[in-house]
C-alpha cells in the first residue's frame, strides 16, 4: 500500500477526529448526568441515545466513539510530527477502523430513519465525520493496492 506523505490532509483527519471525540464526550456527559441532550435542529437526540440501539455490545456508543475518534487523533498526531515512528501495519490499521467506522455509521444512521423513525443531529455530524476521514483516507492512500 502505497501511504501518503499529505501533512495537511493528516491534520485534516486529526482536526475532523478530535471534534468526532468532542461530540462523543457531549453525548457521555449529558447521559451520564442525566441532562437532557438537546438537538440544534430540532431533531429527538433523547430517544435515539437512549434507545435499545445506543449500545453495541453492551458498550454505549459514545464510548465506542470516543476510543475511535482518539485512536485516530493520536495516530494522526503521530503522523504529522513524527511519521517514522509509525509501523506501517499501524497506518493500515487506522484505515481499516476508520472504514468499519464509517460502514457502522451508515448502519446506524439506517437505524435511525428506518427502525427508530428518529434522528439526531450529533449523531449524524458524527457519521458525517467518519464519512470525511474515510474520503480523506481513500483520497490520500492507494487503497486499490489492498483489494
Amino acid at each position: 500500500m502505497q501511504f501518503s506523505e499529505d501533512i495537511p490532509t493528516r491534520i485534516a483527519i486529526f482536526i475532523l477526529a478530535v471534534c468526532g471525540f468532542f461530540i462523543a464526550r457531549h453525548i457521555r456527559t449529558h447521559k451520564k448526568e442525566e441532562k437532557p441532550l438537546v438537538c440544534p435542529v430540532q431533531f429527538d437526540c433523547e430517544t435515539v441515545v437512549h434507545s435499545d440501539y445506543s449500545r453495541f455490545l453492551g458498550i454505549p456508543l459514545e464510548i465506542m466513539g470516543m476510543a475511535y475518534y482518539a485512536l485516530v487523533a493520536l495516530g494522526y498526531l503521530f503522523l504529522i510530527f513524527v511519521p517514522d515512528s509509525m509501523p506501517p501495519a499501524f497506518i493500515s490499521f487506522l484505515i481499516l477502523v476508520s472504514s468499519l467506522a464509517f460502514l457502522f455509521s451508515l448502519y446506524l444512521i439506517g437505524v435511525q430513519i428506518f427502525i427508530l423513525r428518529k434522528g439526531c443531529s450529533w449523531c449524524i455530524v458524527s457519521a458525517f465525520i467518519c464519512l470525511c476521514i474515510f474520503m480523506l483516507n481513500v483520497i490520500s492512500y492507494d487503497l486499490a493496492s489492498i483489494l
